[in-house]
């Protein structure tokens, strides 16, 4: 079974090989252009996700092709420790404890501590786009990408000033390890995501040479350490912010302008949101399902398993499609459309499952939430432009947009609500 994430018809319309995938007889596939074992059901992605045992983590944030020596000499300077998506048992319950202590990650606890620092910063950014009536924009890079970032900047207690240099050591560790960049590309995205762990550290030593007194996560994580190894080390607390600035950065980002491109492509489905924003929750979960922001995920089997009669030796590299699993008709039905009232909705994998279920799945959902409701308040009439065509980064597991060129337009042309309703209700994705 061949897949290339790289090449354009994945690129443009990744659920048309979801489908051909899911298809295929057998359930379960080797990739040799990847080197990969492809997982695609909703049963096999879920328990895989749900068994460390078998299906390990400590290759997930290992490159998918062979790099380059020089950036591997790089590379190899990297120490940062496994502590949350490249960590196994016995050291991931402990640090995941940890993570749960610290980083609020219930609706109830993220809205209390977090909300207010949400709300303010989508304020001013949505502010910053209805201050330019009939102006385009690119939603991208003026709010999608920016809001998770400065939100975790502010939690973090990292330097608004630092914020360009941050989203780029972000996006460069995800292009060296699930992109496929040339051998000198290798080398500079290596050499800068050093300099990101280098950065971490010296963000964590700071803290803890004022005393670790704060109300920031770094301080929180050393207040949870309490001195005691046992618990976290130091370089541990690094290695956790390291891996915060980019999860809780891309993959929020990723939700955004998928809520929106969702949204906006179909005029109907905005307008009701500006008549009902009582629907965006179920929109989101929704938008989940049907595009999510991770649409594969890395594992490496621990032992030989057997799925659907295909034996997967051990040592083999797994690409989890959760895309694929997701639109799986063994579970949802009429998979391939867009239905923000279907009851099935909430069982995407789009979050993971298990053990390593996102923690910080609530504050996008906080996130990806305030942006709607908001924009819908302030900019009714925004709509994408008409040359607008979707466009992705190559990469196996993030599926980031690379622009959402829109129209900022105040005003609109209110409609029956009922007239709504049956619009949105009859129109499907394309």
């Amino acid at each position: 079974m061949r897949l290339n994430p790289f090449d354009e018809p994945y690129l443009t319309d990744p659920a048309a090989v979801w489908r051909r995938v899911l298809d295929a007889p057998g359930g379960v596939h080797h990739n040799p252009d990847l080197g990969l074992w492809l997982i695609s059901s909703h049963a096999h992605v879920r328990r895989a996700l749900a068994d460390p045992a078998t299906f390990g983590n400590a290759l997930t944030l290992v490159p998918t092709y062979d790099v380059c020596p020089e950036a591997l000499q790089v590379i190899l300077r990297i120490d940062a420790p496994p502590t949350t998506a490249a960590a196994d048992p016995p050291v991931h319950p402990r640090t995941r404890r940890a993570l749960r202590a610290t980083f609020a990650n219930t609706p109830d606890r993220v809205d209390q501590r977090y909300g207010p620092i949400v709300r303010r910063r989508v304020d001013e950014l949505v502010s910053r786009l209805a201050a330019r009536p009939g102006a385009r924009v690119d939603l991208v890079p003026e709010l999608t990408t920016e809001l998770p970032l400065l939100v975790l900047l502010d939690l973090l207690g990292v330097p608004e000033h630092d914020i360009g240099r941050v989203r780029d050591w972000a996006d460069g560790q995800i292009a060296l390890i699930w992109g496929r960049p040339d051998p000198a590309e290798q080398v500079r995205l290596a050499q800068s995501l050093l300099e990101f762990w280098h950065y971490c550290q010296r963000l964590v030593e700071a803290r803890l040479g004022d005393g670790a007194d704060g109300d920031d996560y770094v301080s929180l994580a050393l207040a949870y350490r309490d001195g005691d190894d046992s618990r976290l080390t130091v370089t541990e607390v690094a290695s956790i912010v390291f891996n915060l600035l980019v999860a809780g950065h891309e993959t929020t980002a990723g939700l955004l302008a998928h809520a929106l491109d969702q949204a906006l492509s179909v005029p109907e489905r905005w307008q009701a949101m500006v008549e009902d924003p009582a629907g965006i929750p179920a929109f989101l979960t929704e938008t989940l399902r049907y595009a999510p922001a991770i649409d594969g995920w890395l594992r490496v089997t621990r032992r030989d398993v057997t799925l659907d009669g295909v034996t997967i030796p051990a040592g083999a590299r797994c690409l989890l499609l959760i895309g694929a699993a997701n639109r799986d008709p063994a579970v949802f039905a009429h998979p391939d459309r867009f239905s923000p009232d279907r009851p099935d909705a909430s069982d995407h994998l789009s979050f993971g499952h298990g053990p390593h279920f996102c923690i910080g799945a609530a504050l996008a959902r906080l996130e990806a939430g305030t942006v709607l409701q908001r924009l819908a308040a302030a900019i009714p009439g925004l709509r994408l432009t008409s040359d607008h065509r979707r466009s992705y980064k190559p990469n196996v597991a993030f599926r980031a947009h690379r622009t959402l060129p829109a129209i900022v337009d105040i005003g609109r042309t209110p409609r029956p609500a009922a007239a709504l309703v049956a619009s949105a209700a009859e129109v499907t994705a394309g």
